[in-house]
C-alpha cells in the first residue's frame, strides 16, 4: 500500500478537524454528567447549551428548538412520525418522500406503508416540482409531511427546497429537510430553505461521528412518540446521557465549516478539472446531474463497460479512497436507487463512482486520483477484452 493515500470520500465521512479534536480531548479529560447538579455536571451542561447556541447561529434556528442525537439516521427516524407537530402544523396523515432520499428516510420513517408516497425526480436528479404540486393537490385535505434532501449524497445535486417548501405550505403541509450532506458545503440557513425542520450531522463537516441534531424552526414543535425513552434528556425528545465530548466537537467544527462554505469555489474548480480530465481519456463517461446545480465537492460518474467494483479495488490498491455511492451500504456495490430514480440505464448505473472532496483535500490528491483512474480504466478494459476473447 502506498505510504500516502488520497482520501476523496468526504461525503461518507470527513476527517476530524483539529479544533474539534482539541475540544473533545478537553471534555474527555474531566468528569461530569450534564444531568448532575454539582459543578462538574453544570460545566458539562454549559458545554451542551453553548453548542446548542453555536449550532442555532450556524443554521439560524432557535437554540431551544435543537435536539441532539447520535447521528443523522436517528434524528430523521425521530422526526419522521405521524405524531410530529411542527408549530401549529400536524399531526400528519401522509408522508411524501423524494425518490432520491437517503435510506434513513426511505426505510427509517414511522408512517404506515399505505400513507407514504414517493415524489419523482427528473433525469437530472432534481425533484419534479410540477409533479409534486399535482400530488399535493390530489391529496388536498390531508396533512402532508414532505421529506426532501438539501443535496443528494450520491450525485451532489442540490434540491429546490425553498420552492418545494412553498408548495407544501400552500397545501397546509410541512417540510423536513435532510441537510446532512449539505451542511458545511453550502448555506443551510433554515429560513432561506423555508423548511420547518432540518437535520445535520457533525462528521460530514469535520466534527466527530456520533453527534447530530434535529433542528426545528419553532420552539413549540413536539413529537408525540419518541424512540429513546428514559431519563427525559433533550427536553424529553431523546433520553440517555448526552455525548458531551462529541457535541463539543461538533460545535468546534462549526466555525471552520462556515469558512469552508465561503471558500467552496476552489473545490468546485478542482471537481470541474477532474471531470474534464475524465472526459479526456474516457470521452464516453457520463457525469450524473452535471447539468444541475451540485455540491461544489461532489462528482458522480460512470464509464460504460467499466464496473464500479473493479475500479474501487484498483483505486484502493493505488492509494485512492473513493466510493460507489452511499457509505451506508458498505461492502456492497449495488445499483443505486438514486440513479434508478433518475432513469439511468442499469448497465451504466453499475459503474457509478463518487468522488467527494473536503477540507483537507489538495490539488495533488485530485491529480493522484485522475492518474490512478486512468490506469485503472485501462487495466479493467483490457481485462474485459481478454475475458471476451477479443484480445490475445
Amino acid at each position: 500500500m502506498p505510504p500516502i493515500r488520497a482520501y476523496l470520500d468526504h461525503n461518507a465521512t470527513t476527517p476530524l478537524r483539529p479544533a474539534a479534536r482539541e475540544a473533545m480531548l478537553a471534555v474527555l479529560d474531566r468528569p461530569g454528567n450534564a444531568s448532575s447538579v454539582h459543578a462538574e455536571g453544570r460545566a458539562a451542561r454549559a458545554l451542551i447549551e453553548n453548542a446548542r447556541i453555536a449550532l442555532g447561529g450556524f443554521i439560524n434556528a432557535p437554540p431551544k428548538a435543537i435536539v441532539f442525537a447520535s447521528g443523522g439516521t436517528e434524528a430523521l427516524n425521530l422526526a419522521l412520525t405521524p405524531t410530529l407537530r411542527l408549530g401549529a402544523t400536524g399531526p400528519f396523515d401522509m408522508l411524501l418522500v423524494g425518490a432520491g432520499e437517503h435510506a434513513a428516510v426511505l426505510s427509517g420513517h414511522r408512517f404506515a406503508p399505505e400513507t407514504v408516497a414517493i415524489a419523482t425526480l427528473t433525469p437530472g436528479g432534481v425533484i419534479d416540482l410540477e409533479e409534486l404540486g399535482r400530488t399535493l393537490r390530489q391529496n388536498q385535505g390531508r396533512r402532508i409531511l414532505l421529506a426532501l434532501q438539501a443535496a443528494n449524497n450520491e450525485t451532489g445535486v442540490i434540491q429546490p427546497v425553498a420552492a418545494a417548501a412553498a408548495l407544501a405550505h400552500a397545501a397546509g403541509g410541512a417540510l423536513i429537510c435532510d441537510a446532512v450532506q449539505a451542511a458545511g458545503k453550502i448555506d443551510c440557513d433554515l429560513a432561506r430553505l423555508g423548511a420547518d425542520a432540518i437535520v445535520v450531522s457533525a462528521h460530514k463537516f469535520g466534527g466527530p461521528q456520533g453527534a447530530a441534531a434535529l433542528c426545528f424552526r419553532e420552539e413549540t414543535s413536539h413529537i408525540g412518540a419518541t424512540m429513546v425513552r428514559g431519563g427525559g434528556q433533550e427536553r424529553g425528545f431523546r433520553g440517555g446521557t448526552e455525548n458531551v465530548a462529541a457535541i463539543a466537537g461538533m460545535a468546534a467544527a462549526l466555525g471552520p465549516a462556515r469558512e469552508a462554505v465561503e471558500r467552496s469555489d476552489q473545490l468546485a474548480s478542482w471537481r470541474d478539472e477532474i471531470e474534464t480530465e475524465i472526459a479526456r481519456f474516457a470521452p464516453d463517461a457520463t457525469v450524473f446531474g452535471q447539468g444541475e446545480e451540485r455540491l461544489p465537492n461532489t462528482s458522480c460518474f460512470a464509464i460504460p463497460g467499466v464496473e464500479a467494483q473493479l475500479l474501487l479495488m484498483r483505486l484502493d490498491i493505488e492509494g485512492v479512497a473513493v466510493s460507489s455511492g452511499s457509505a451506508c451500504s458498505s461492502g456492497k456495490v449495488k445499483r443505486s436507487h438514486v440513479l434508478t430514480a433518475m432513469r439511468v440505464a442499469p448497465d451504466l448505473a453499475r459503474g457509478a463512482i463518487r468522488v467527494s472532496l473536503g477540507w483537507d483535500s489538495t490539488k495533488a490528491d485530485c491529480a493522484t486520483f485522475v492518474g490512478a483512474l486512468e490506469n485503472a480504466v485501462r487495466a479493467v478494459k483490457a481485462r474485459t477484452l481478454r475475458a471476451s476473447g477479443q484480445m490475445a
